[in-house]
């Protein structure tokens, strides 16, 4: 795939204040839907003002980044509104492998959006009632379940070879990922997909972009002005069935020295990433619990001020792929997981988020998704392999990661 750059010769966008829209997922007027929702709040965008379509490499954040930053440069914005999220904003996804050519940008012609109590509606272009409702969504029905790229037992068996290689010194950790697919009757409506998830997670980051929905918990960096923050989520256990058992599901995860373990690689390693591009930053020394309707996550919260004037994609590059999603050593991982999962996970475990013409932006790790393709889906799941990891445990652990897509799909 080479570089494509479809866009006009100049973006011509507006942005206005508009009252309270309500629920943001209904406004969205046809399935080709673009979002990013956290607790009701967020932008959704529909329509197509430009795309960039990039080629695998280790520079395409730079480069997409570049590529935004001449596009925004030359657009005629009117912005009165002025916060993050507001005038041109393009939504995205990049491949986990910088060799898969999966990555893409999109500005929509419509972003909706809300933060702190305002609303506010940006347009590009001249299209007529921008908020009509074009197609119903319809939940998706007939679905019919397969595979994937490796039945269960035989993932089973390269976490057991992974172990190995741990064991034998030749890396620390390796996340490794599983999918699952699924057919339907008719072409699934993404809209649907995000309606049941932010209901369900709505503390996750509920996203959809170029087919590629989800609702992750794991903030891989947000940029408001100089301000950064990221949330770092590694070691996993699901929910109890009782109060009790749930508390003690809890516990023995905080406790777990496998989990802990698991969770400093990942936590180091985006310290170090960050430091050298901060003026200061804000590291706890030991992880919270993070509590979902399905998991329990070790979590580290990370904030920080920038030393430079950096768009939210330069800080992205800096990052990813963090050992959260690849492993330790990064290209020791990188190649184990090619070896090893027979499959190009596409933009699963990838970055995906927005960035707006001032560099601000969230993005987050795109995991519990699914990438939709007319009528069928591909799920995904990945589990953090280190030296004690148990191969059974470990993809039990990827059939509950599946639960919050096959809910999303089934209802």
């Amino acid at each position: 795939m080479k570089l494509a750059v479809t866009a006009p010769d100049r973006l011509v966008v507006r942005t206005a204040p508009v009252a309270d829209p309500g629920d943001l997922v209904s406004r969205l007027p046809h399935p080709s839907a673009l979002a990013w929702i956290r607790h009701g709040e967020g932008i959704v965008g529909w329509g197509e003002a430009a795309r960039i379509t990039l080629p695998g490499g280790e520079d395409r954040f730079t480069t997409a980044a570049a590529l935004l930053r001449e596009l925004f440069g030359a657009a005629d914005i009117d912005d009165p509104v002025a916060l993050p999220g507001t005038g041109p904003v393009a939504f995205g996804g990049f491949a986990f492998d910088p060799k898969s050519p999966d990555s893409v940008l999109i500005i929509p012609r419509r972003v909706l959006g809300r933060r702190d109590g305002r609303a506010w509606l940006t347009t590009i272009g001249d299209d007529a009632d921008p908020l009509s409702l074009v197609h119903e969504p319809q939940p998706p029905t007939g679905l019919t379940w397969g595979q994937g790229a490796m039945p269960a037992h035989a993932w089973a068996d390269t976490v057991a070879t992974a172990v190995q290689r741990i064991r034998g010194g030749a890396l620390g950790k390796v996340v490794l990922a599983r999918d699952l697919t699924v057919h339907a009757d008719a072409p699934i409506d993404a809209r649907v997909l995000l309606r049941r998830l932010a209901d369900r997670f709505p503390g996750c980051y509920t996203f959809s972009c170029a087919g590629l929905v989800g609702a992750t918990p794991e903030l891989l960096i947000r940029r408001t002005g100089g301000d950064i923050e990221s949330l770092v989520l590694a070691g996993t256990t699901a929910r109890g069935d009782t109060p009790a058992a749930d508390h003690d599901r809890a516990q023995r995860l905080f406790s777990s020295a496998k989990d802990r373990e698991e969770h400093r690689y990942a936590a180091d390693m985006v310290r170090d990433a960050l430091t050298p591009l901060c003026a200061d930053l804000h590291v706890p020394t030991q992880p919270e619990l993070l509590t979902l309707p399905n998991l329990h996550h070790l979590a580290s919260p990370l904030r920080g001020h920038l030393a430079a004037d950096r768009s939210v994609l330069d800080v992205v590059a800096a990052l990813h792929p963090t050992p959260a999603v690849c492993g330790t050593p990064t290209d020791t991982a990188m190649d184990l997981i090619r070896e090893l999962e027979g499959m190009d996970r596409g933009r699963y475990a990838g970055p995906v988020g927005w960035v707006d013409a001032r560099g601000d932006g969230e993005w987050g790790i795109a995991l519990r998704c699914a990438q939709l393709d007319g009528t069928r889906a591909r799920l995904f799941a990945g589990c953090g392999i280190v030296a004690d990891s148990d191969p059974a445990a470990e993809l039990a652990e990827a059939q509950t990661k599946f639960r919050a897509m096959q809910y999303a799909l089934q209802g």
